[in-house]
């Protein structure tokens, strides 16, 4: 199903973009706010989903919720467990194993989502001055 391109999409979509560092819903709705205070909370979010259907963004799941790339590339993310910062860092080459995955399953298109998770070095700074 094909959808319009409305205002509000690409407000959110040039927020997601202005805010190159992952960010939240909420930190997207209120870049949106500042250029429309009339988009609801409920419109960006929808938009937000939108936007990944369509491979515009990705959503990168992380502890207690989720963050958006602007990048749709093939790269991998790396997590902090500790504050959930996220970095984007390359793909592990993993093209063998997604043609396996089609080729013993049946599947087509197989595509991967490779999230790595340790603590970031600031949060491991704040844990050794706090002992």
């Amino acid at each position: 199903m094909e959808r319009r391109n409305t205002r509000q999409r690409q407000l959110v979509l040039d927020a997601v973009r202005d805010l190159d560092d992952h960010p939240t819903a909420d930190e997207v709705y209120l870049r949106v706010r500042e250029k429309d205070e009339h988009v609801s909370r409920g419109t960006v979010y929808r938009n937000l989903h939108v936007l990944v259907e369509s491979g515009d963004i990705v959503s990168v799941k992380v502890s207690g919720g989720e963050r958006f790339d602007r990048r749709s590339d093939n790269h991998a993310h790396l997590v902090c467990t500790e504050c959930g910062s996220v970095k984007d860092v390359p793909a592990p080459d993993v093209e063998d194993a997604r043609r396996e995955m089609e080729r013993a399953w049946g599947y087509a298109d197989v595509r991967t989502s490779t999230v790595f998770a340790g603590v970031c070095p600031a949060c491991q700074k704040k844990s050794q001055a706090a002992r």
